[in-house]
């Protein structure tokens, strides 16, 4: 049975336009790695100072954000509609407009490879073909293989979901999937998903928008971050935990934007060999075709991100611009704040990462290390501070550093950059030597140097990973009859 959406309903998600940044996710069998490598980490007496508050602020807005967090019996059910087979939906819109309210969907059944993961097959949920569903205190759970929750395929294909609980426990099982240049709208949600390559909020090959506002949403599996990005994902106003894996996973020419959104990441366990190191950011191109090549970002405005262990972010394979604005960012791990190395992608000799990071009125605690075939522009604007050390044991990749006026860095060890920017007064040696260019910057000086020019490959990237299948570039062909 159909019921009506309220008008009230579909204003609530008329006014749901955030802008996301775009992202290309890898497949379900190899959407990323890491594993154990201890680095010294930074502790300091000023910074033990400094992330003191954050980690108040962290537990006040952990706290609030939890009251959104819904359960199943939260959620008024009055119908059923389930599927046991494989393959198969419980709720399809394939091509027209329909709404579903207060029911349970039910989904077993299993599935394989592309056409679950690119087009959708055995998902509980499915629109399709520029199909619309409308969707409003549901309650959605998925035992099976490649049973997604919600999924969306397709340009002009729209799914508007709010207020309802998703629960997937299958591995390759995400909460809500988008696909092919679909768009997904989600509000008030708690999703929770325990199978491993399955994140609550997913997508795959062709991307498409994703906008999430309020709610509640956790990964236990590995492998499961709770964003995996191959789209244009904007989260806002909502709480993860992602308590094995990555907080965030952006792939290639794709982007997450986080406005206010309280993320703890316990990046623990190993998917794959080709990464030696844990994080909570994880920004990379896998070469299996998923994803096109370009330049990708992450963007963080307010709220908090606590790391519970590994380092910060890791940058590989890829040129991205990372933007963080007033974020409260903890480090409970004993890596470093910013990793840009070669790992197991892309093409040795030129599978570093490009980065270019721009902090305003944001406070960085921890080292970044630059391998030799990597670059950083660190960009330290409108009061930002930053308290660590730059490539430590010696230069390997090319740095510059710009320093606002009314911006510093406190250095925590001695360090060595390229370039560097910035008037007399930017700069606290706190005891330790900064080489620029090789030679030793004298405390009180004002220097003026250039940015490392970047170069954004536009190609759509090879093959080699799980979902390489035979396809091109980051766009999906026709779903096959």
């Amino acid at each position: 049975m159909k019921a009506k959406v309220s008008k009230t309903y579909m204003i609530i998600f008329s006014i749901l336009t955030s802008v996301a940044t775009a992202i290309s996710v890898s497949g379900c069998g190899e959407q990323l790695s890491s594993v154990t490598e201890s680095t010294a980490a930074v502790t300091s007496a000023t910074e033990a100072e400094q992330t003191t508050p954050a980690a108040v602020t962290t537990q006040a807005s952990t706290e609030a954000a939890k009251s959104k967090r819904l359960s199943e019996g939260d959620v008024t059910v009055n119908e059923t509609i389930s599927d046991s087979t494989d393959g198969g939906h419980a709720i399809t819109a394939d091509g027209e407009e329909a709404s579903y309210s207060n029911v349970l969907v039910t989904k077993t059944g299993e599935a394989d490879g592309d056409e679950a993961d690119f087009y959708g097959e055995n998902a509980a949920i499915f629109a399709t073909n520029g199909g619309t569903l409308n969707l409003s205190d549901m309650v959605v759970k998925t035992d099976g293989k490649h049973a997604n929750a919600v999924f969306s395929y397709g340009d002009g294909t729209t799914v508007n979901i709010s207020d309802s609980y998703i629960n997937t426990t299958g591995n390759c099982s995400g909460g809500l999937m988008t696909t092919g240049g679909g768009t997904m709208n989600a509000q008030n949600l708690t999703i929770e998903t325990s199978g491993n390559s399955s994140a609550a909020i997913r997508s795959d090959r062709g991307g498409g928008t994703v906008n999430v506002s309020g709610g509640y949403y956790s990964t236990s599996g590995t492998g499961s971050p709770v964003i995996y990005s191959t789209a244009d994902i904007t989260v806002s106003d909502a709480e993860m935990v992602s308590t094995a894996s990555q907080g965030v996973v952006v792939e290639g020419k794709n982007s997450v934007t986080l406005n206010n959104v309280n993320l703890t990441a316990d990046n623990n366990k190993k998917n794959s060999n080709k990464s030696s190191y844990y994080q909570a950011v994880m920004i990379y191109q896998s070469m299996s075709g998923d994803a096109a090549q370009g330049l990708s970002t992450f963007a963080m405005n307010g709220g908090t991100l606590v790391n519970k262990n590994g380092d910060i972010f890791f940058v590989n394979n890829t040129t991205t611009q990372i933007s963080l604005d007033n974020a409260s960012i903890t480090n409970e791990g004993d890596g470093v704040f910013l990793r840009a190395a070669a790992a197991g992608w892309g093409n040795e000799g030129s599978n570093g990462g490009q980065v270019t990071l721009n902090a305003t009125n944001q406070t960085i605690n921890g080292d970044m290390l630059v391998d030799s075939v990597s670059t950083l522009n660190l960009y330290l604007k409108s009061g930002s501070a930053f308290n660590g050390a730059i490539n430590p044991d010696g230069a390997e990749g090319s740095v510059y550093v710009e320093i606002e006026d009314g911006s510093t860095w406190t250095l925590t060890s001695d360090s060595y950059v390229s370039s560097l920017t910035c008037s007399a007064d930017s700069i606290k040696l706190n005891g330790h030597k900064l080489y620029v260019n090789g030679v030793e910057y004298t405390e009180g000086t004002a220097s003026q140097g250039e940015a490392i020019e970047v170069t954004v490959s536009s190609s759509s990237g090879g093959h080699g990973g799980s979902h390489g299948g035979g396809h091109d570039g980051g766009t999906p062909p026709d779903k096959p009859d």
